[in-house]
């Protein structure tokens, strides 16, 4: 069985400076001198993205300005046997844009434009290194916008969206990227033009394109995206309801989900984060609260009217102890604006901090909750807990002092635990950050050795040489024999030769 390791370089008897060497004098005459970056302080600044933790510095990093460099470069790379790593914008939380050592950084971030905007169709087509956030200014004008809206959609972009299926506070009622991208263009490693979707509803032969949606930059290098636009809604309103326990606001969850409701955001804090963001943006969070949680409705006057009522009745029925509805677009801006900011507030309260990332049963809110709250004491740290309520997907923020004697391993142990129990109760070690490096010792709990090959089969059908971001999200059979999890638990780290932090 071929396990899936570092990639061979056919350069590997060379010294790092010669290889470096050799691969910088292929490329240069590839794109632009100033496209080509080598010397360590031009490296550095990509030497990790939002999964600060662990950081290496790749060999070179290219900045193509053009799809025939992309091409070219690819080609080459792929020619000599050099890892390549796609990056966008840095903001992934899961290492997914992690160098490799021997390899090449390809940064998309040039390829900035929106090159159409159909009202008509209500699609948008644009290149990978858009941002998120662009799309709606864009498409504002015409009254449409782009639901997907991840807290990082200020300076994330599609292309890294497409490649970790990104989600966000409106992922309830509006769905994750892959329902709302209608073709995916680009190249795989051996600079072969793929297109996956089309500009139709629909698609002849196998439909593929949910599999490039996720597959963390590991399948092609994306370029352009075809994304759907939807009207703004007339008006939209937001509820922010105070709970004495957390487990009652867990439960409440449930309950309207139950009733039939699908509200547009529903989004859950406990106190510390309510606590964190209210001294950072002064939302106007309610502090003796345990939990509270934000519910959002968009849609007509009429209809927005409607479901407040029903919602406020679920919420009171469920053990709100107080119920506030934004008056005003401001207030509700104001509302959501401490959700947005729930990640940068708990890096004012705590040196570092390690975000998780996984999915649960919306049944077992409470006894998740229950759970994290063992672990502090277990780990001897804090966490903050932020969700996705709605579809279960957790955000629980472990703070930690990597200054600190093996307060970084006890996170990592910390965040292995939480993985496990979600696994445990039904749910998923990831719901929108993917796995990265973080979580490879952790796809060891949730699959066992069949499904893993399988993974690896599609992977090798488009990279046999599996140059494409290697040694990520696929951990080899061997590192799951040796116990998976607890590679972690013991303090060996997720991808051994990374600097740690």
């Amino acid at each position: 069985m071929t396990l899936l390791t570092d990639a061979p370089l056919s350069m590997t008897n060379l010294s790092v400076q010669d290889r470096q060497r050799r691969i910088v004098q292929a490329l240069e005459g590839l794109v632009p001198k100033h496209a080509l970056l080598y010397t360590p302080e031009d490296t550095t600044p990509y030497e990790c993205d939002g999964l600060t933790a662990y950081r290496q510095r790749p060999l070179c990093v290219v900045l193509p300005e053009t799809e025939a460099q992309v091409q070219a470069v690819l080609k080459t790379c792929h020619a000599l046997d050099i890892p390549v790593v796609a990056r966008g914008a840095g903001t992934g939380l899961s290492g997914g844009a992690m160098p490799h050592s021997d390899g090449v950084v390809l940064s998309l971030a040039k390829f900035n434009k929106i090159l159409n905007m159909d009202p008509l169709a209500r699609t948008a087509d644009v290149q990978c290194g858009v941002r998120n956030l662009a799309i709606s200014e864009a498409a504002a004008p015409f009254g449409l916008y782009y639901a997907p809206d991840p807290s990082s959609q200020i300076a994330c972009t599609i292309g890294g969206n497409v490649a970790e299926n990104s989600g966000g506070v409106h992922c309830l009622k509006y769905g994750l990227t892959v329902h709302n991208v209608l073709k995916v263009r680009g190249f795989t490693i051996s600079g072969e033009a793929i297109t996956f979707g089309s500009d139709a509803l629909d698609s002849p032969g196998l439909d593929l394109l949910p599999l490039i949606i996720g597959s963390e930059g590991m399948l092609a290098v994306t370029l352009e995206v075809t994304v759907r636009l939807i009207p703004k809604p007339q008006i939209a309103k937001c509820i922010m309801a105070s709970f004495s326990e957390v487990r009652a606001a867990g439960e409440a969850v449930a309950q309207l989900i139950a009733a039939g409701i699908i509200p547009a955001g529903l989004e859950m804090m406990d106190q510390p984060m309510t606590a964190a963001v209210e001294d950072f943006v002064h939302a106007g969070y309610d502090l003796n609260a345990a939990a509270i949680l934000l519910c959002e409705s968009d849609g007509t006057p009429e209809e927005v009217q409607e479901e407040i009522e029903r919602m406020s009745a679920v919420l009171v029925q469920s053990g709100a102890s107080s119920i506030l509805v934004s008056q005003s677009e401001e207030e509700r801006l104001r509302f959501w604006s401490g959700r947005k900011n729930a990640f940068p507030a708990s890096g004012r309260i705590s040196p570092d901090y390690m975000c998780m990332d996984s999915t649960i049963p919306r049944k077992r809110l409470g006894d998740i909750l229950d759970a994290i709250k063992a672990m502090q004491d277990k780990y001897s740290l804090r966490c903050v807990n932020v969700f996705h309520a709605g579809d279960g997907n957790l955000h629980p923020l472990i703070l930690f002092d990597a200054n600190q004697a093996d307060q970084l391993q006890r996170a990592e142990a910390f965040g292995a635990d939480i993985l496990e129990t979600s696994v445990a109760m039904g749910g998923s070690i990831t719901g929108e950050h993917g796995v990265g490096i973080e979580k490879l010792s952790s796809m060891c709990v949730q699959f066992t050795a069949s499904e893993l090959e399988q993974m690896l089969s599609i992977k090798r059908a488009f990279d046999p040489k599996t140059l494409l971001n290697p040694a990520k999200v696929i951990p080899s059979l061997h590192r799951c024999a040796e116990g998976g999890k607890m590679l972690v638990r013991q303090g060996q780290m997720p991808f051994p030769h990374l600097e740690r932090f």
